[in-house]
């Protein structure tokens, strides 16, 4: 698991260094502006470089882009994503579920669950926080984001 330190930067914002699983150093620098400089630390020379200043817009894209809001690699069946005490969870329907050819009304889903379907997937076409009457088809993966008991319990509903 990847090491994270988060300090304040008086004037200028916060900074996040980060030790990767593979051994990679790299600090995110956010500036009160809403920029971000990426840095990476060079072992062999003992040196930080920027490698990019991003804007407060492009540094969304690229956050969506990393946690796998538009694309899921094919070999993930699951991806967890922990913030604090929120989830996000990618779970494919299959065919057998209890809550396929039912609407998210129809199951009441944050009504019964807390947790939220924030979007669905089926192979190129995604609908970004589907309504209840959207309909959970056998093949769709559904984005879905709450407190790990919550999504819990939704992923017993679907069941």
């Amino acid at each position: 698991m990847s090491v994270v330190r988060e300090s304040d930067l008086i004037g200028i914002g916060k900074k996040y260094q980060i030790e990767t699983e593979a051994g990679d150093n790299m600090v995110v620098v956010i500036h009160d502006d809403g920029r971000r400089e990426l840095y990476r630390h060079d072992e062999e020379e003992n040196e930080t470089h920027c490698v990019m200043t991003l804007s407060d817009e492009e540094s969304r894209q690229v956050a969506g882009i990393l946690g796998g809001l538009s694309y899921k690699p094919k070999a993930l069946e699951t991806i967890e994503v922990a913030l604090d005490d929120l989830r996000i969870e990618w779970y494919k329907v299959v065919p057998f579920n209890d809550g396929v050819n039912k609407s998210i009304g129809e199951l009441g889903v944050r009504q019964r669950t807390g947790a939220s379907i924030i979007a669905a997937i089926k192979e190129d076409d995604t609908v970004i926080n589907p309504g209840p009457d959207f309909v959970i088809a056998p093949g769709v993966t559904l984005v879905i984001a709450g407190k790990a008991k919550n999504i819990k319990l939704l992923k017993e509903i679907l069941l």
